[in-house]
């Protein structure tokens, strides 16, 4: 069940590499980039912070930096910035790439300050920002068809759902599609199934949760020992496994040693089956 042990502060970002077939997550705090091949971890430490990737090719990937995007080469560990992206009051936090291979990003006060933060997309080297005015923002996934996206604030347990045209840019205003709030739920990183359902993270509740494409809910996968579930994504041999990260953030002795699971990743087998991460269109 844990994937591996090594604790980050805040896990983030997880993504199931195709080609490699490998995972790689982030440690946002400790401004590092993890993975995990056959049982051999890795690690990547960059001199900001790092928070989200798509895959460009076997070794290189877009990496949602707190200065904007760069492309990193695995192998040689160089560095390419392909967008300069916010302000030295914020960072970055989600990310994931659209059918149409385009890559979302977000950005947040560093203090979670209200409204400090946005939604962006990079396609084919232009960015724009998408939404801002919010808080913490997550949840960035994309339905199976590639007509429209999902994204959550954190901050107001709310989740967003928007209409996408064929390049993959929004072409309706966002409309409320899943409100949290109510049960006291906090979404977090997010990742659609090949059946079109939606799989949250929820931060402080120690669970995946999965909602149909009408929002209703339908189950949820129990992370133990890890209250601060942050970010899921599917892989593995037959994209069959769902890969959770999790966070110390916040914890003190005492909370660290009650959830011994905090930071580490874990992997829960035969839960639903993925899609591929597509390959980001430089």
């Amino acid at each position: 069940m844990i994937f591996d042990s090594r604790r980050c502060e805040l896990g983030e970002g997880a993504l199931w590499h195709p080609v490699c077939e490998q995972l790689f997550w982030f440690d946002i705090l400790n401004r590092t980039l993890w993975s995990q091949s056959m049982g051999q971890p890795a690690s990547w430490t960059f001199d900001r912070m790092v928070s989200a990737a798509g895959w460009i090719s076997r070794d290189e990937l877009l990496v949602a930096t707190e200065s904007g995007l760069v492309r990193f080469h695995l192998g040689t560990g160089a560095q390419a910035v392909l967008a300069s992206v916010g302000s030295p009051q914020t960072r970055s936090n989600d990310g994931r790439a659209d059918r149409q291979g385009g890559f979302w990003f977000s950005t947040m006060g560093r203090k979670a300050e209200p409204g400090a933060g946005a939604i962006w997309r990079w396609y084919k080297g232009e960015t724009r920002q998408l939404f801002p005015g919010i808080t913490i923002p997550n949840a960035i996934s994309f339905t199976p068809d590639g007509t429209a996206a999902h994204f959550a604030d954190t901050a107001t347990g709310q989740v967003m759902k928007v209409a996408l045209d064929s390049a993959g840019w929004p072409k309706a205003a966002p409309t409320l599609w899943l409100d949290l709030a109510a049960e006291g739920l906090n979404p977090d990183g997010a990742v659609i199934d090949a059946e079109g359902l939606f799989w949250n993270a929820q931060w402080g509740a120690g669970r995946v949760a999965a909602y149909a494409p009408d929002g209703r809910f339908l189950r949820a996968v129990s992370v133990p020992d890890a209250p601060q579930t942050s970010c899921p994504a599917f892989g593995g041999p037959g994209m069959t496994t769902l890969y959770v990260t999790t966070a110390l953030e916040g914890y003190g002795p005492a909370d660290r040693q009650r959830y011994p699971g905090s930071g580490q990743v874990f992997a829960f087998e035969g839960i639903a089956r993925g899609l591929p991460e597509p390959q980001v269109r430089t």
